[in-house]
């Protein structure tokens, strides 16, 4: 009877790896998100923009259109004053009205990066999938600790003072 109980509780909980630098990312710099998308990436640019930063998506540099599948291709350029750069690949949200009764209703299926533009190092990758409110908690959390405090910017600014 344990075993069948760890076994349903192992199979409720939603399965996620992350890794991402604590104190690494300017809070109010432009970050570049590219256009279109599932909930999740609607959801990371609308929740950056809350937060402060200035969110773009880029000019659309050209397109392509394949007529035998409906399937139009766009590049877009990133603009140069873009801090970070945030990837979103995702699957299409599903319904779970019973899985995800209290936690949004959306069952998600994604990969997030973050990468600074200017250097060139990747401060966060985040392989998850999740009900919808639960993903987006975690996010803010991850968003939380990714940030530079204040206090910190603060600090740095007066080392390169002194």
């Amino acid at each position: 009877m344990r075993y069948i109980l760890f076994l349903f509780i192992f199979l409720l909980s939603a399965c996620n790896s992350v890794y991402y630098e604590p104190n690494s990312m300017k809070p109010g710099s432009t970050v570049y998100i590219d256009r279109g998308g599932y909930t999740m990436k609607r959801s990371i640019k609308q929740n950056m923009k809350e937060r402060g930063y200035v969110v773009l998506v880029g000019k659309a540099k050209s397109s392509t259109n394949f007529s035998d599948e409906n399937i139009r291709l766009a590049t877009s350029y990133v603009p140069e004053n873009t801090k970070y750069v945030v990837e979103v690949n995702e699957r299409s949200e599903r319904l779970a009205p019973i899985w995800c009764m209290f936690n949004g209703f959306w069952w998600w299926n994604f990969n997030v990066s973050i990468a600074d533009q200017s250097t060139g190092e990747e401060l966060m990758t985040w392989r998850g999938r999740g009900c919808q409110n639960s993903s987006l908690r975690m996010l803010d959390k991850i968003l939380d600790d990714i940030e530079i405090k204040q206090a910190e910017q603060i600090r740095l600014f007066l080392c390169f003072l002194f």
